[in-house]
């Protein structure tokens, strides 16, 4: 590649800008909705590819690029889904302003791109971590220079786009189907009828979804009927603080466990591969930028210099959890760290409801962000790309798609009647409202704590195992019903390759359809 021409183009920027924005939209809808967010990084490689593939002297550096700046924003509004709705679920009266969401969406993503900086040739020069997601939109640029996969993702789309809107703006297709009714000790079993659902689930694959089924299973279908049985319960209620607390619990095990693994794994590195120095004006920079971000956090919103001093610690630490856990697993539970630096920053100082809100979702924002730059810095490193562009693209992409998804969870949030709802059941922010407005069954938490920790130590799925404990069955049963339909039809194709490569595809077109449809109707239905 000719070293003067950058890589990262007038055109990719436009045509990664123009996707960012819907991506990032969308997304904000799919953590609201789901409680969960998939990568997008194969979906917007295969984008990228499609519109710039055929374009003249255009390059799969290029191509790089202009996936990298599409995909930022994704993660952001996850971030901001898995946090920030708490607050509203904690005090309905709660206000925050769109300049302190700007500054937490936009800090965030800030520190998340800066951090990785410093982060990149440890995990991938270094440890050569396997970055999954990142190797997945390798393969997919080197199989797809033509663009062949375009019209299976856009035909996916499509359909799912349409099956949506009769769904949700027509009103003709029931969004839950309710398997049976439950009783006095079993609750109801509900299967959503989604193209998400089935998408997420055919993505994430058998096993992760299984084990997730197989925490509702485990939280609704076997201690919920025992303890009402047996008395250990008194109420239904009391037996779902029990289940939500323990699926909380889980998930927080899990961040320890996953801090665990970091300490001994820095300690067990091969101190004899050097990565590369970060130079010093680099060095200069980001701290400066970190002493600007606390300043700009006190100025617009509750956290307090010393709140941020230590969430800019949090920050450091978990993003590099972040980016670890990322590439050894291709999971990033960002609200999991948000609780940790969350419940760190309150044993020591004692932030207001909207200061403890903000600082999550700032931590949330910063590791949504890392483990997205991590992935696409795994591909670039692959393809050869200069890291200095793809993190420029990234921090283009991060700041854009912060602005887009604060003003894309304000529109969901009066479109659709709040949080917490049927509708918007933001169940990953729920859970932090619950750490931030303290726990109604601590026995169950610290069970699920120590459960989480083991079960991730014997490289155990425990956090998507306290997905299913916590989230309702319609999300979890969808997700399996998706797994499996989709591990039948691959194992029915010859060609496992294609059947690899088709699937990804339809699964991201899934995904994306209903997605981008249901933030449509809700700012068709805002105005």
């Amino acid at each position: 590649m000719d070293e003067k021409k950058s890589p990262l183009t007038i055109r990719g920027l436009a045509v990664g800008i123009i996707g960012l924005i819907i991506i990032t939209a969308s997304s904000m809808y799919v953590a609201l909705r789901m409680g969960a967010l998939p990568w997008p990084t194969v979906f917007v490689t295969v984008l990228s590819m499609a519109i710039l593939g055929k374009a003249k002297n255009s390059t799969l550096e290029e191509i790089n690029c202009t996936h990298t700046l599409m995909s930022a924003g994704a993660m952001v509004a996850g971030g901001l889904a898995f946090t920030l709705p708490g607050l509203w679920m904690t005090d309905p009266s709660a206000s925050l302003s769109i300049v302190t969401i700007l500054a937490i969406s936009i800090t965030g993503a800030v520190l998340g791109t800066i951090f990785t900086v410093i982060f990149r040739s440890s995990f991938i020069e270094r440890e050569k971590l396997p970055y999954p997601m990142g190797e997945a939109a390798y393969n997919t640029l080197i199989a797809g220079k033509e663009g062949k996969g375009a019209p299976v993702l856009f035909t996916s789309l499509g359909a799912s786009a349409l099956f949506t809107f009769i769904r949700d703006g027509l009103g003709k297709i029931p969004s839950v189907i309710t398997v049976f009714g439950g009783s006095s000790l079993f609750p109801a079993l509900s299967v959503w009828v989604s193209p998400m659902a089935l998408g997420i689930g055919a993505i994430i694959g058998p096993v992760l979804a299984l084990m997730w089924f197989g925490g509702a299973v485990l939280g609704y279908f076997i201690l919920t009927p025992i303890g009402l049985a047996t008395g250990l319960f008194d109420s239904m209620a009391s037996a779902d603080a029990f289940r939500s607390n323990l699926g909380i619990g889980l998930m927080i095990g899990t961040g320890l466990g996953v801090a665990v693994k970091a300490i001994i794994s820095f300690f067990k590195r091969d101190k004899s591969k050097k990565a590369s120095p970060i130079p010093k004006n680099v060095l200069i920079a980001i701290i400066a930028l970190c002493i600007l971000t606390v300043l700009i956090l006190s100025i617009t919103t509750e956290i307090t210099i010393l709140e941020g001093i230590l969430l800019i610690v949090g920050v450091y630490l978990t993003t590099y959890l972040s980016g670890m856990l990322t590439g050894q697993t291709g999971v990033n539970p960002m609200e999991v760290f948000a609780i940790l630096v969350l419940l760190g920053i309150s044993a020591l100082l004692s932030p207001t409801l909207a200061a403890a809100f903000s600082i999550a979702g700032v931590v949330a924002v910063a590791c949504g962000l890392t483990g997205d730059v991590m992935n696409d810095l795994k591909s670039g490193s692959l393809i050869g790309t200069r890291p200095r562009y793809q993190i420029m693209a990234e921090g283009i992409g991060g700041i854009i798609g912060a602005v887009v998804a604060a003003f894309a969870l304000i529109v969901l949030k009066n479109s659709m009647g709040g949080f917490g709802s049927a509708e918007l059941p933001a169940p990953q922010a729920a859970a932090v409202a619950a750490m931030a407005g303290g726990l109604t069954d601590s026995v169950a938490f610290f069970i699920g704590v120590a459960a989480g920790l083991i079960l991730y130590l014997l490289q155990l799925p425990s956090a998507t195992l306290g997905l299913g404990v916590y989230l309702p069955t319609y999300i979890s049963s969808a997700m399996a019903l998706g797994a499996v339909i989709m591990a039948i039809v691959k194992k029915a194709m010859k060609n496992k390759a294609k059947a690899d490569e088709g699937a990804a595809l339809i699964s991201s077109g899934l995904l994306g359809g209903e997605g981008i449809t249901g933030v449509i109707i809700a700012i068709v239905s805002m105005f």
